[in-house]
């Protein structure tokens, strides 16, 4: 029986790009012993494989002399792969090079090569400011202090000592904000990953203690400290579900990186997701052209940095544009359009395989799902909300999980599974209950679904949309349940039930009335 196993050589050489590989054979050619080198055999025969099987590596090799000492070869072979990277990366990260620098600093200083240190030093300062690298220039601060040790504090006076205290105090006092705010915007994202939106008074309330605490960066703070505040703060008013408050503080962010363009190549995943963020609100608050526009760029990325995006980055744009595409059409009711991206959600799905997040795979799985149901296609939707239950992967309390039970209670109707639904039903109410999401709408929807089981005729149906349908508007006209609307639009939903009319047909008119009101 075949050896296929995760293999942490396999997966560093499949995460490998063509510049990557090519350099790294590059380097070993120039270390070729006798007519070959082992390390660029075995890469060779382990790029080329599906997945890792070493039971047909060793018949393929059998007789190599490096068979007998494997897992010492693999290692070794490991530890080129990541020397080669260091060193290929080494002149496209800051944070690379300012680690070399350092590290050559301190060999010059350990063999009392001081001004040759010093120099180094002020070139690492220099680069370390101008990306503020505040850690990176706690450590240059501290190798500066230890030669000006060396040195018996010559020429140096009380004046310039306390200055150097000021400048340390100042680093500290920027490290701690950054630590503070990257605290404050974790514990928001944690909730809002395992939570959810607030859907209770109690809940925003919760969502503003995390915050209150916090002061506004000042004009000194840099880039990096600015763009976590402004983070934190549009994640907090999604986290409340005030989209306009979201969005002014993502347009902060958007401005923060139009003023420094080097920034997007530097932190281009970070981009990525401010761009999908910018998208998906502004498009929810039916500002169409401003969300086109930041659309259209989204769409340019893999054009205008297919230089520099690593496989990792093709996953992230592999989701996000495919996420954010398919919600927007979505929203726009052009299913047709929607369901031509249905292929490529899947070839990307089976490409990545388990290199995609669990909760990415199952948000693009809800959204094809939706898709289906919407176009009336309640077969194909139920195979993809099953593609969500059946992930092991998935964190059982991600909230995105609760409206997958809700939708799939809709696919069933639809499917008129009148055995199935009353199973499935429980399914829902076992889960909401035991995470504690049983809000206004859950109990409504439920209510909903437990009457139309028991219906004896088409009539009783349609009267029980009716009754679902005014339950959910006097639910929206509250506010805090207008959550439930952003993963499924369960009211357009119960409306064209109660209209007998085309789901998407009106979600264009909706559509329409938006950009006539906008214009």
């Amino acid at each position: 029986m075949s050896t296929k196993v995760k293999e942490a050589l396999f997966e560093l050489i499949r995460s490998m790009s063509k510049s990557e590989k090519r350099y790294f054979k590059l380097l070993a050619s120039r270390h070729t012993i006798g007519d070959e080198n082992n390390y660029v055999v075995l890469f060779d025969y382990i790029e080329k494989m599906p997945v890792y099987d070493e039971e047909q590596l060793f018949k393929h090799f059998k007789g190599e002399p490096f068979l007998n000492r494997f897992s010492i070869t693999k290692k070794r072979l490991y530890d080129h792969l990541l020397h080669a990277l260091d060193a290929y990366h080494a002149t496209h990260s800051i944070d690379a090079q300012l680690h070399t620098q350092l590290h050559s600093a301190e060999i010059l200083y350990n063999k009392s090569l001081y001004d040759q240190a010093k120099r180094i030093l002020k070139s690492a300062e220099k680069l370390a400011k101008k990306n503020e690298k505040y850690v990176v220039l706690q450590q240059i601060s501290k190798l500066n202090k230890r030669m000006l040790e060396n040195e018996g504090y010559s020429d140096l006076s009380s004046l310039q000592i306390l200055e150097i205290q000021t400048q340390d105090e100042e680093l500290g006092k920027r490290i701690e904000n950054s630590n503070i705010l990257w605290t404050s915007k974790s514990l928001v994202f944690s909730k809002l990953h395992t939570k959810g939106v607030a859907r209770t008074e109690e809940e925003r309330l919760a969502y503003t203690k995390l915050i209150e605490h916090l002061v506004v960066p000042d004009s000194s703070a840099g880039f990096d400290e600015r763009y976590l505040y402004n983070h934190l703060m549009s994640a907090y008013h999604y986290g409340i579900q005030d989209l306009n408050g979201c969005a002014v503080f993502l347009n902060k962010n958007l401005v923060l990186f139009e003023e420094d363009a080097n920034r997007i190549t530097q932190q281009l995943s970070t981009y990525l997701s401010l761009l999908t963020n910018a998208i998906y609100t502004l498009e929810s608050l039916g500002q169409r052209t401003e969300a086109n526009k930041l659309l259209q760029t989204l769409r340019k990325l893999p054009e205008d940095f297919g230089q520099v995006i690593s496989e990792d980055m093709q996953i992230k744009l592999f989701a996000s544009v495919n996420s954010v595409e398919l919600g927007v059409h979505m929203k726009r009711g052009d299913f047709d359009q929607a369901l031509k991206r249905v292929p490529q959600v899947e070839l990307g799905l089976r490409t990545y395989e388990n290199k995609i997040t669990s909760v990415r795979r199952a948000f693009l799985s809800f959204k094809v799902a939706t898709i289906y149901l919407g176009n009336g296609n309640s077969s194909e939707a139920l195979k993809w909300i099953n593609k969500i239950f059946n992930d092991p992967d998935l964190d059982p309390s991600e909230d995105l999980l609760a409206f997958a039970y809700l939708v799939d209670l809709l696919i069933h109707m639809e499917l008129k599974n009148n055995k199935l639904l009353p199973y499935a039903m429980k399914n829902a109410q076992r889960y909401l209950k035991s995470r504690n999401k049983l809000h206004r709408f859950e109990k409504v929807f439920l209510q909903f679904v437990s009457k139309m089981i028991k219906a004896t005729d088409q009539f009783v149906e349609l009267e029980l949309w009716e009754v679902f349908l005014n339950e959910i508007r006097e639910l929206n006209g509250e506010g805090l349940d207008k959550a439930a609307l952003e993963y499924f639009d369960f009211e357009l939903w119960a409306e064209s039930k109660v209209l007998r009319k085309d789901f998407p047909g009106l979600l264009r008119d909706r559509n329409l009335t938006q950009l006539k009101s906008a214009s």
